[in-house]
């Protein structure tokens, strides 16, 4: 049964620290295995992270990245163009793209005018161009912006 008096440290999870400055016969006497002189023999020695011997940093060799970055909060648009809209069907919704494989669940789909629409199509999207949607309804169609 645990009890406090008779708790141990698992075997071999604790080493013994290392006896430094004890002589000859230690092999870590007098210079402590820091070797004679030089920066890394002193106390507090060493050099800060980064450092390349005197010559220019990394860091402050490369270009530095300045001002607003929207890369979080920018709104990407899965992107079709009128004439593709001809070989879906009567209706195009978001819906409707993803189960033919088109665009994902998750994706927002925006509308271009290039190419040319020759039926009338019902189109719901997140987004048209001007273009796009002069094209679609030209042909007799109608263009809805999705809210979903």
């Amino acid at each position: 049964m645990f009890k406090l008096n008779n708790l141990k440290p698992a075997a071999g999870s604790r080493q013994k620290p290392k006896r430094v400055g004890r002589g000859p016969g230690s092999t870590l006497g007098k210079t402590c295995g820091r070797g004679h002189k030089g920066q890394n023999s002193r106390t507090g020695g060493g050099t800060r992270p980064g450092f390349e011997g005197g010559q220019t940093p990394l860091y402050r060799r490369l270009p530095k990245e300045h001002g607003f970055k929207n890369l979080r909060f920018k709104t990407s648009y899965q992107v079709f163009n009128v004439s593709q809209l001809n070989e879906i069907g009567a209706e195009v919704t978001p819906e409707i793209l993803v189960k033919k494989g088109w665009a994902a669940a998750s994706d927002k789909i925006k509308i271009l005018g290039d190419g040319e629409i020759t039926k009338a199509v019902k189109v719901l999207a997140h987004k048209f161009s001007a273009r796009a949607k002069e094209k679609i309804e030209k042909a007799g169609g109608s263009c809805t912006v999705w809210q979903a």
